[in-house]
């Protein structure tokens, strides 16, 4: 997510310490960051890294660098980026201390020489982002950062490396142990409830009864937070809870359906799995958060017996865009795709006839033989996701999502991922080593049609 929703509460909480630094540094005011007040930044943050004035001197300059960065236009962000980049190593310096440890023959000499080249292949752009950990907001602020650097790096080989810095340095910081599980409910804060919607990726949000459904008591939400950022959430996942394997996105989302028993329920069905902070992206929390949660599941409610997501496909109809006439078989691919053109096809119920037979065949094909190029992961990234955490593919779900976006990405078809608890590490071990996936034999059979 970008800086702006952020903005007006880290400026707040920065209020105190920025007022400390105004008699350190003076602000640019500049949303655009010209080449003489680049440089008067340059100077400051150097100022930062060395702590002219001492350890408060530099948590001012800190938080001040951070509410000039929040003032700042995208060109003027990309120019303060580049210059908190340009802190780079000292190559030099590491050319001689390896040198020198070439040459070294004394052990205690050599440890020594180690230590050094340690310190000085460490960047000192990484001390300047440290320095936000401790500033009120500060980890937030630089999650927004890489939201904002993955969107300005582009080819720009300086600014990819301070991503690549700072998406380690937040590797770090959101370990899967640090993380807090919470249920969100009804009872939670209306802001939190509003994130949650805007947060939301996979089915829409449409406003506050569609979230209370969702939360009501036969429905569950949890969401990974971390202590720093206790406000917001990381990952949130959505369960109905029902008594049998669910195929159709709506049922679930129907407001007017009648509420179920939670403590009767057979089966938990994960239809909605959304990453929430963008500068948290490459950092995985899904693997953790389904174990999490279907302990917490298996502990409150013991009739469950079936853990099983109902997931889009949304590789499918860009895939079956340029399917060859291998993939299709019996169906050319061009029929196929002037049909599926064709503005609400799924309500003509001889198109849908004509249609449901290969589709099925080719989803199955899709999902268990197309791999991502040169590798043996899964070409649709939802299904490399729960194969990697171990779960089979159960079951392809003809029209299962008749929104305009499942008809645009999947053509319309949901597939549910079971987790069989006996047999998630086989699973995992075999599509991991091997590139096996797990599958129903009803799903291979399509396959094989």
């Amino acid at each position: 997510m970008p800086l702006t929703e952020t903005a007006a509460r880290l400026r707040t909480l920065w209020h105190e310490i920025a007022a400390a630094a105004r008699a350190v540094t003076p602000s640019t005011g500049a949303p655009e960051l010209n080449g003489r007040q680049t440089q008067r930044l340059r100077e400051e943050l150097r100022a930062c890294l060395e702590e002219r004035g001492g350890e408060i001197a530099a948590r001012a300059r800190a938080a001040q660098a951070g509410r000039l960065y929040l003032s700042l236009n995208a060109e003027g962000r990309q120019r303060f980026l580049r210059t908190v980049a340009s802190f780079d190593v000292d190559r030099e310096r590491i050319d001689d201390l390896t040198a020198q440890m070439r040459e070294a023959a004394d052990p205690e000499q050599r440890r020594r020489l180690e230590i050094l080249l340690r310190h000085a292949l460490e960047p000192p752009r990484l001390h300047l982002l440290r320095r936000f950990n401790s500033l009120p907001e500060g980890v937030k602020f630089l999650v927004d950062l890489r939201a904002d650097l993955i969107d300005l790096a582009g080819d720009d080989s300086e600014l990819r490396a301070l991503e690549r810095d700072v998406k380690e340095l937040l590797a770090s910081w959101f370990d899967v142990g640090f993380l807090e599980l919470r249920r969100i409910t009804w009872e939670s804060p209306a802001a939190l409830l509003e994130r949650l919607a805007n947060y939301e990726a996979v089915h829409e949000v449409r406003g506050w009864p569609d979230i209370k459904n969702r939360l009501d008591a036969d429905r569950r939400c949890f969401a990974f937070f971390h202590p720093l950022m206790p406000a917001e959430p990381l990952i949130f996942i959505e369960v109905a809870l029902v008594d049998e394997l669910s195929g159709e996105i709506a049922a679930l989302l129907d407001q007017r359906a009648p509420l179920g028993m939670a403590v009767a329920a057979s089966h938990a069905i994960f239809y909605s799995i959304s990453n929430c902070q963008r500068g948290l992206v490459g950092i995985s929390f899904g693997n953790a958060l389904i174990k999490r949660v279907v302990d917490e599941l298996s502990s409150e409610l013991r009739s469950l017996k079936t853990f099983s997501t109902l997931s889009p496909i949304p590789g499918f109809r860009a895939w079956l865009e340029h399917a060859d006439e291998k993939a299709a078989g019996n169906g050319s691919p061009h029929t196929l795709r002037a049909m599926l053109a064709k503005r609400s096809w799924h309500r003509d119920p001889e198109a849908t006839e004509a249609l449901r037979e290969p589709l099925m065949r080719l989803c199955a094909h899709y999902l268990l033989e197309e791999r991502r190029a040169g590798t043996s992961r899964a070409l649709d990234p939802v299904a490399h996701f729960h194969l990697s955490n171990g779960a089979q593919v159960e079951r392809i779900n003809w029209l299962g999502d008749l929104s305009p976006r499942g008809m645009r990405e999947s053509a319309g078809m949901l597939v549910n991922y079971l987790y069989r608890l006996d047999q998630i590490d086989e699973n995992h071990q075999a599509y991991a080593e091997r590139g096996e996936i797990a599958a129903s034999n009803a799903v291979k059979r399509l396959c094989k049609r």
